[in-house]
Order: C-alpha cells, then structure tokens, then sequence
C-alpha cells in the first residue's frame, strides 16, 4: 500500500472517515472495487509515481487523480511488504473468484462428493486469500501453512457431510422446512472452516506476535517529515495480544461476510423454484449466479467495514512491555490484515 512507497510525508488514510462504519464501508468498497483489476502494469506504476511525488512533497494537496492513485495502489499493493497481491487473491477479485466456488457449494441437491470437491476447492482459495493479504510481519512456514490447509479442509468437509446427513432423519420437520434447512447447510459448513481457516493460517502470528506502532499526532508527523524521516515511525516490538485482536476481527469479518452470501441466494431460490423457475428449470444456474454475485458485492464492503484495517488500540490492552510507549491517549496501531 502507500505507507511501503518511497517519501516522508503521509497519504490522508482515505477520503473518507474511517472512524466511522459508513466510512469505512465506503473505503473497503474502493479497495474491493473489481475495475481495479483491470489497471494495467504501467498504470500501477503510474499510480505508485504520483503517490511517491505526494509524499516527497512534490505535489502539495489531494486531488481526483491522486485519490485514484491511491485506490489503486492500496487495492493492489500489500501494505507490509509493498509487492503486488496475486490478482486472483485481491479483495478486489473477491467477488469473482468466489462466485463460481459459491455456486458449486449452494447448487441444490448436490452428492456427497460434490460437497466435498466443493469444500476443498472453497477452503483451497480461502487458504491462498487468507495468506496473500495476511499480516506478514510473522511469516507462516510452508510445514505449518500445510497442516492447517488439511485441518479446515477437514473441518469444512466434516461439518458439511454430518448436516448433510442429518437434515433428512428431522422427520419431524416439514419437507419444506427440511429443503430450507438442507441448502443452508454449506453455509454452516464455510461460516466454521471459515473462521478455523483464518486463526489457523495466521496461527504464526497468534504464537510470535505482529509489530505494533505507537500513534502519532499531526505536529509528530510534521515533526518526522521536516526531519527527512519515514512517516511510520519504528515498531514497538511484536505482541501477541495484538495478533489475537487481529485475527479475531479478521475472522470475524469473514463470518459476517459469508453469512448474507450464503444464506440469502439459496433461500430466495427456494422461493423462486416454487413458482417462476419451476416452469423454467434452465434459469436455475443463471438466477443462481446472478443472487450470488448481486449478494457478494453488497456484502463484502459491509463485511470489511466493520473492523479498521489499521487498528487502533490503548497500549493498556497489550503486553507490559508496551506500556508508557504508546502515542496519543496512549494508543498504539498495528496492520490487522484482511
């Protein structure tokens, strides 16, 4: 993101208030904004030319140019390390890569090995989108990213087959309360693979801790930039308590995500093949699509929203190695990922 570009002087966080949920609803949908994949290499580094320029003190104020530069460098960029995220795991291709595994996982009356082809294919692009936008200040090792791929490939699959299973043996229930019941067991299945996938795949960070930085003022900043320093003043250290906030949030967001996703399709679908599609079976797969992908682009901005992206907490809810050294009021800030 911009923080990893060249300059002393710091970008505004974004246009708009991230202290507030509609604010940051409305940031998460610039970086999850899908025509952000369609900037070219050379306009990337148009982007990344016009940002360092801001932050070298070459051009003075934001402006419509230099906030698209911006969106486009943050959707693109990671914010550790600087390098561009693999297209397909970008937020801003969330949506598209996730449309065709959602509607594999929510096609009606799928066999047990569809289930689970789906569910390993769900949890595979989990795996690779968890770790191309996680905090990569504690790296995790090839050994452990494998073990815990396999332990929510097994969750996921072992949540789906015993609903799968369960759901017809509810004689009790109506036939169509158990059809209701049997399409939304995928999203059982993902909201608990889901959640395990994040605290697994980022269990390096929970165990070593992610960097911490206390909060700077405004005249702190100034005082940094006329000094020729970075913006971002050095880490406090690693804390583990940090890392749990992190991911927890993170997690979190993906349950919150996946919910609206994977709930409300597969129920309007029920609807709509008692009465428009039952004349009409051939609209199944597009209706199908089209509810997934409508759902998946609402959701995901009121997804990301709910937690900040660079969190702000008081250094009293860290380790006591970290007291006294916050900045203002005492906070201190960290990258808590996507």
């Amino acid at each position: 993101m911009s923080a990893s570009l060249p300059g002393n002087r710091d970008l505004p966080a974004s246009q708009y208030n991230l202290s507030t949920y509609l604010g940051r609803v409305r940031h998460a949908a610039d970086i999850s904004d899908p025509r952000t994949l369609f900037v070219s290499s050379s306009g990337l580094e148009n982007a990344k030319r016009l940002v360092s320029e801001f932050k070298q003190g070459k051009i003075q104020n934001m402006n419509p140019d230099l906030w698209r530069a911006k969106k486009i460098v943050d959707s693109t960029l990671h914010p550790d390390t600087g390098q561009p995220v693999f297209l397909p795991w970008r937020m801003s291709c969330f949506v598209l890569t996730n449309l065709v595994v959602t509607a594999g996982m929510l096609t009606p009356n799928l066999s047990n090995t569809g289930t689970l082809l789906w569910q390993i294919t769900n949890q595979s692009v989990n795996v690779a989108i968890n770790n191309s936008n996680a905090n990569k200040s504690s790296p995790l090792s090839t050994s452990l990213l494998v073990r815990s791929y396999l332990l929510a490939v097994t969750a996921s699959c072992t949540v789906a087959l015993s609903l799968n299973s369960l759901v017809p043996r509810l004689r009790r229930l109506s036939p169509t309360t158990r059809t209701t019941l049997s399409r939304l067991v995928p999203f059982a299945a993902v909201a608990t693979a889901g959640a395990l996938n994040v605290f697994l795949m980022r269990s390096g960070e929970l165990a070593a801790g992610i960097d911490v930085f206390p909060v700077l003022s405004s005249a702190e900043r100034q005082k940094r930039e006329d000094a020729g320093l970075p913006a971002q003043p050095e880490s406090l250290g690693k804390s583990r308590k940090a890392a749990r906030i992190a991911v927890g949030e993170t997690a979190a967001s993906r349950v919150l995500n996946s919910t609206p996703i994977m709930v409300l399709p597969p129920l309007v679908l029920v609807r709509l093949q008692r009465g428009w599609l039952a004349q009409r079976p051939r609209w199944v797969l597009p209706v199908n699509l089209g509810l997934i992908f409508g759902t998946s682009l609402f959701a995901l901005p009121l997804a990301l929203g709910v937690f900040p992206q660079r969190e702000r907490v008081r250094e009293g809810r860290l380790e006591e190695e970290f007291r006294e050294k916050g900045g203002v009021d005492g906070m201190v800030e960290f990258n808590r990922g996507i």
